[in-house]
């Protein structure tokens, strides 16, 4: 029967034949043929899909490889093109700001150096330290802080430069209670309470790896008379040991002193680095001066030199690098958040609650404005141990405290504030440029693949340096390009240098 009628339409023919035991088999020969399209594309797009894969990869490994190659091959041939051609403006770049060192004039060498009379002459009063905070309620479930307890009457009152007792970090609680953190042993803390100038950084939690100051190029008067201190934990110190950093007999690995800190007051490595950075005159009593190096930063020329710049020479009581690209606080919220560098949360509740306060957009137009930039570079800061610059410091700390660990979105704010409220007491804050030069590197997981180099002093203090120990991401650097012929070479004789109180 070639065709089946119903309802007046006509139905295509089914075929019926019958199997080898009489059974009727349905022949279905449009179904079987579209099973057999389907899937034979599934197989065309899962081939399509691996060839795409390997081509990624494989053009990233050449890509990646190229890089490496090519950032020895022409290092030579891009410092001569740079060197001529150009005067020092950067190409232009469709995807990120390129930026090149400004000049520098530091002082030849540190021969005939001497502070200037009546330097320390800057805002007069006297600072105490909270050392200790009794359980208040007698609660079961009191647990002392490092930062202690600071309430918000205390807070805004020690904003006012006059003579006070504040916190400023290691505040211990009662007797009866464990130590909050950052205990050192007592012939280290003998050692710092010689020190009148320190250089100082840190590494906690193996998150880097130590870069030694450039010895040839710091004069014998410095070696002897300044501090080279290097804050770490066992953790750290292990690590170093097994990569051929073994302190000696009096704990030195090259010119730093490394100094042990046991209990860790922050499960946050970024917030306990803080401690260092911050409190050097609480960790270096008797000191007149310091200079913090991030551990991503190599030392490379005198700290006399440095000193007599930034802080002699600008007449200023305290130096930091401005951001290389972000000026407003409002920025930085915004670049904090997208790289999800802390929780969102608690950066809103910092920022609202300092925009309650008082604090306004950057505007640089305005030229009144108090700051070049609102936002800092803060991996290099030189500062002398006067009242002022040791008041913004633990105000400083104190917000890094009690909010986010991200010292950038704090700065403006604590400056501003103490600036607003003490408006017959000057604070001589030096905020100098800072540049960021694109160098070519290897991606990492954590961080970008372009190292910045911190204005004037970038080409004298970083060096070739591996980034993010932790994913084991190597990032190889070239060295600084020379523009101008700004690298210094210092002399070997180190007579007639003074500092006052030495």
């Amino acid at each position: 029967m070639g065709l089946f009628r119903h309802s007046n339409e006509l139905l295509p023919e089914r075929r019926v034949t019958t199997g080898e035991h009489g059974a009727r088999v349905v022949r279905r020969g449009r179904r079987f043929s579209r099973i057999t399209r389907q899937k034979f594309w599934c197989w065309v797009l899962l081939v399509a899909t691996l060839f795409l894969l390997y081509i990624v990869v494989f053009g990233l490994k050449v890509l990646f490889h190229g890089k490496l190659e090519g950032s020895v091959s022409v290092s030579q041939e891009v410092r001569r093109d740079l060197s001529i051609s150009n005067a020092g403006k950067p190409p232009g770049s469709k995807h990120r700001k390129q930026h090149f060192p400004c000049e520098v004039s530091f002082a030849e060498s540190v021969d005939d150096l001497v502070e200037p009379k009546e330097f320390m002459n800057f805002t007069q009063f006297s600072l105490k330290y909270i050392d200790r905070e009794e359980n208040p309620s007698r609660n079961n479930l009191f647990e002392p802080r490092f930062g202690g307890y600071q309430t918000l009457v205390e807070r805004e009152q020690s904003f006012y430069a006059k003579n006070q007792t504040l916190h400023c970090g290691f505040v211990k609680g009662p007797l009866e209670y464990p130590s909050t953190g950052y205990d050192l042993e007592e012939n280290d803390k003998a050692y710092m309470n010689t020190c009148k100038v320190v250089v100082s950084s840190c590494i906690f939690g193996s998150f880097d790896f130590l870069r030694r100051p450039t010895s040839k190029r710091i004069s014998e008067y410095s070696k002897k008379n300044i501090c080279f201190v290097m804050f770490v934990d066992k953790q750290t110190l292990s690590k170093l040991s097994s990569e051929g950093h073994v302190p000696d007999d009096s704990g030195k690995i090259g010119l730093w002193r490394t100094v042990i800190v046991r209990n860790l007051p922050y499960g946050d490595m970024r917030r306990t680095g803080k401690v260092p950075k911050f409190l050097s005159h609480r960790l270096f009593p008797m000191a007149r001066y310091s200079i913090w190096l991030d551990s991503k930063m190599r030392l490379n020329t005198d700290p006399t030199l440095i000193i007599e710049y930034f802080l002699w020479r600008a007449k200023s009581e305290y130096a930091i690098s401005n951001h290389y690209d972000r000026h407003c606080v409002w920025d930085e919220v915004l670049q904090n958040k997208r790289l999800n560098k802390y929780n969102h949360t608690a950066i809103d509740e910092q920022f609202n609650f300092y925009q309650s306060d008082g604090l306004k957009k950057f505007d640089p137009s305005d030229p009144n404005t108090p700051l070049p930039s609102y936002v800092p570079e803060g991996s290099f800061i030189v500062r002398a141990h006067t009242p002022m610059s040791n008041l913004f410091s633990c105000l400083w700390f104190n917000e890094v405290d009690r909010f986010t660990s991200r010292d950038q979105l704090s700065f403006a704010y604590t400056y501003l504030k103490l600036k607003r409220m003490n408006p017959d007491r000057p604070f001589y804050l030096n905020m100098f440029k800072s540049t960021r030069e694109a160098i070519p590197s290897s991606s990492s997981a954590s961080s970008s693949s372009t190292c910045y180099l911190i204005n004037e002093i970038s080409r004298y203090l970083i060096d070739n340096h591996i980034e993010d120990g932790k994913a084991q991401s190597k990032v190889f650097l070239r060295p600084p390009i020379s523009v101008n012929g700004w690298l210094i070479h210092l002399a070997d004789r180190t007579e007639d240098l003074r500092f006052g109180g030495m």
